[in-house]
C-alpha cells in the first residue's frame, strides 16, 4: 500500500472512493459470530496516524479496557507491504510475533486482494484477523464488551441517543470524516471543490451546533465527539495545508478551536495523540500528494493546552461515571509528539 491513513481506499479517475471493511466478523458478548468477548484473547492493532484507528484508541482508553484487549501500535510510515511493527525490538509485534499487520491479513485469507487497513482486531491465539471493520470495532467496544469495561467507565453510545448520534455522524463522516480526503487526493478540480466545500460546510454546521452546548449529543461525551475529535486534531497539523482544506484554520473557528481544545485537555483524548506520528504519515506516505516528502516544521502545538472556557456551558463529560486513570506504561506518547 502507498499512502492513505487507514489503506481502505480506492481511486476513481477523477475522485477518492473509500472502500467498504472487507472483515466485518464482530467480537460480541454472546460470541455470535465465532468470537466472544474475552479478557486477553484478541489485539488490537493501530497506528496513532490514522483517525480511524485513533478512534479505537479513544474508546479503549476511555473504558478502561487496557487490561482485556491489549494494543500494538504501528510505525506511521508504511513501506510497500504496509503496516509495519519497526517500532518494537526487532521489528516484530511482541505478542503476535508477526513483522507486518499484512501477516494476520494473510492468516485469515490467503491472497487477499485489498489494502492493509487500521484498526484491525487479531486474534492472538490463532493470530488470524478477526475485523477491520474501523465503523464497528468502537461502537461494539462501548456495548459488546461492558462486562470487561472499567469501574465508571461512560456510556459512549446510550440507547436512548443512538438515533440521534448515529444521524450526527453519518452527517460528520461524508463531509467531513472522509470529506478531507476526497478534496486531498482529487485528481480534478471539480471533485476538489465540491468536497472542499463540503469540508466546510459542515464546518459551520457544527460550529453552530456546538455554540451553546459543550458536546454534539446530550451533555456526556458519546462516540460522535470521538469521530469529530479525531478529524479536528489533525486539522492544522495535516488537512489544512497537505489536503488542500484551506479556506480557514481550526484555530480561526472560536467555537470548534475551543470545543477541541476541551476534549483534548480531557482524559482518554489529548493523552493519544502523537502529533509526530500523524505529520510523518500524511507528508512522508502520501508521495503522489508531497513528492519530497519534507514534513513542516509547524504548527504550533502550544495552543492546545490553553484554557477553553467550555465548562461554563455546563455538561457531564463522562455521565455517571469517571475519568480513566493514567496513561498505561508502555503507552505513553512521545515528548516529540506532544504540545
Amino acid at each position: 500500500m502507498s499512502g492513505g491513513s487507514d489503506g481502505n481506499r480506492a481511486y476513481g479517475h477523477t475522485a477518492f472512493k473509500r472502500s467498504r471493511s472487507h472483515f466485518a466478523d464482530r467480537i460480541t458478548a454472546d460470541g455470535r459470530d465465532g468470537w466472544p468477548a474475552e479478557a486477553g484473547r484478541y489485539r488490537l492493532v493501530v497506528s496513532r496516524a490514522c483517525p480511524w484507528a485513533s478512534r479505537a484508541v479513544i474508546s479503549r482508553r476511555l473504558l478502561g479496557l487496557e487490561d482485556a484487549l491489549s494494543m500494538a501500535i504501528a510505525d506511521p510510515v508504511q513501506d510497500d507491504r504496509s503496516w509495519r511493527f519497526t517500532l518494537d525490538p526487532g521489528g516484530r509485534d511482541p505478542v503476535l510475533g508477526i513483522r507486518y499487520l499484512a501477516e494476520a491479513y494473510d492468516a485469515r485469507e490467503t491472497g487477499y486482494p485489498g489494502g492493509v487497513s487500521v484498526p484491525a482486531v487479531v486474534d492472538v491465539p490463532s493470530g488470524r484477523l478477526v475485523t477491520n471493520d474501523y465503523q464497528r470495532i468502537t461502537l461494539d467496544l462501548a456495548t459488546e464488551w461492558t462486562g470487561l469495561h472499567r469501574p465508571g467507565a461512560p456510556d459512549l453510545y446510550p440507547s436512548r441517543r443512538r438515533d440521534e448520534i448515529d444521524t450526527v455522524m453519518a452527517d460528520i463522516y461524508e463531509d467531513l470524516n472522509n470529506g478531507v480526503y476526497r478534496a486531498g487526493f482529487a485528481h480534478e478540480q471539480g471533485a476538489y471543490d465540491d468536497a472542499c466545500a463540503g469540508v466546510f460546510r459542515c464546518l459551520e454546521k457544527l460550529s453552530s451546533r456546538l455554540a451553546d452546548r459543550r458536546y454534539l449529543v446530550g451533555d456526556t461525551l458519546t462516540e460522535a465527539d470521538i469521530r469529530l475529535f479525531t478529524t479536528l486534531v489533525r486539522f492544522d497539523a495535516v488537512y489544512h495545508g497537505h489536503f488542500k482544506c484551506n479556506r480557514r484554520k481550526l484555530t480561526e473557528d472560536r467555537v470548534l478551536w475551543a470545543y477541541a481544545r476541551d476534549l483534548f485537555q480531557t482524559p482518554g483524548f489529548g493523552d493519544t495523540v502523537d502529533f509526530d506520528h500523524i505529520k510523518r504519515h500524511y507528508y512522508q506516505v502520501h508521495t503522489g500528494i508531497n513528492p519530497t516528502r519534507i514534513v513542516p516544521l509547524g504548527p504550533d502545538l502550544s495552543g492546545w493546552l490553553t484554557p477553553h472556557h467550555r465548562e461554563e456551558l455546563g455538561g457531564r463529560p463522562f455521565g455517571e461515571g469517571t475519568p480513566p486513570g493514567p496513561v498505561r506504561a508502555g503507552e505513553e506518547v512521545p515528548r516529540q509528539g506532544r504540545p
